[in-house]
């Protein structure tokens, strides 16, 4: 199967699979995040039977979203958000995720008039159908999301923006492409970190991403995902949504639908100030601070960003690699190979 836009560089590439742990071009975002540090304790499962019934609805539900994108795509801007949220929360809530949203207008999908920058920090594949759910969009991905099977499709008829990470020429035609869908009107989903982490911490923010926002002079709406285990014992961060490191996507697949009390939490931050805007890196920076919130630390006041964004946001899960919740500073990530490198972008 060969997917509409989709370079066949990266159908190759998707063919051999998700390229999350140490990538060939060594300026691609990775994170120190692996199954082995931060999966060990995915917590309590469900039965069997109700692993089943969850796969066998989550199937269900995508065959629905697959069978109905074609008209749904004749449907007037509105009702196809509509549409769109309602399919993708019932997606997540099929994996037997619950979703609980804090900030926003209302139930409904979260909107602002015009085009609009939503930028989040990256966890699982579910941040996407998350997000979704919350504000439809026109989805940031790496091209080799449009080679995968089934979501492949389906990504390309939700007129994804697809971005090949390893050419770092394509990326002011990537940004160029986002500033305009922005002009027109449509709200743009990106994760700036470049790579998924386990929720623990955070990556930095990478700036390229914002320079759409500013060409196009559209707001940057932040947004926190969060996922939380909920047991009689209490909540706490859960590590059974992380996709991390190089893990498969069915095995994270077989943690979701066998968690018990899984809750993804968002939070819809307000607009960033006009304050923020004066170049590219000063909007990552105050979005990475704005993501991060009260979890920033490391040395540094909670809100401050060091030379590599936020300072260490504390990792107190029970999952940590030395066990026990123990509070293990973020391994910083190295600065923005983009910068000083793409002098086109530069503001």
């Amino acid at each position: 199967m060969t997917s509409v836009g989709v370079p066949a560089t990266a159908r190759a590439r998707a063919d051999a699979g998700p390229e999350r742990g140490p990538a060939a071009s060594p300026w691609l975002p990775r994170a120190p995040c692996t199954p082995e540090s931060c999966l060990a304790d995915p917590g309590q499962a469900v039965a069997g039977v109700r692993r089943a019934v969850r796969w066998f609805t989550a199937a269900t539900v995508l065959l629905v979203g697959i069978v109905l994108s074609p008209p749904a795509r004749r449907c007037s801007a509105a009702r196809r958000d509509r549409l769109t949220a309602r399919w993708c929360r019932a997606v997540v809530l099929a994996f037997g995720v619950r979703i609980e949203v804090i900030g926003g207008e209302g139930d409904g999908p979260v909107r602002v008039p015009g085009g609009a920058l939503v930028v989040a920090n990256h966890v699982s594949w579910l941040d996407v159908p998350l997000l979704a759910s919350v504000r439809p969009g026109r989805n940031l991905a790496k091209s080799e999301v449009g080679a995968y099977p089934v979501l492949g499709p389906l990504a390309a008829r939700g007129a994804t923006i697809f971005l090949e990470r390893d050419r770092l020429r394509a990326l002011p035609g990537t940004v160029a492409e986002m500033a305009g869908a922005l002009r027109a009107g449509s709200t743009v989903v990106a994760f700036p970190e470049g790579s998924t982490w386990c929720g623990g911490v955070y990556g930095r923010f990478r700036n390229a991403v914002f320079q759409a926002a500013l060409d196009a002079g559209a707001p940057v709406r932040p947004v926190r995902i969060r996922y939380r285990l909920r047991t009689p014992a209490g909540t706490r961060t859960a590590s059974a949504a992380a996709f991390v490191g190089d893990d498969t996507l069915l095995a994270s697949l077989r943690r979701v639908v066998a968690a018990r009390g899984l809750v993804a939490e968002v939070t819809v931050l307000p607009p960033l100030p006009l304050a923020a805007r004066r170049d590219r890196g000063a909007l990552a920076r105050a979005a990475q601070v704005a993501v991060a919130g009260e979890e920033a630390a490391g040395g540094v006041p909670a809100g401050e960003a060091g030379p590599y964004g936020i300072h260490a946001p504390l990792h107190t899960s029970p999952t940590a690699a030395t066990g026990g919740g123990s509070a293990v500073p973020l391994a910083r990530t190295p600065p923005d190979p983009d910068e000083g490198r793409n002098a086109v972008l530069r503001s």
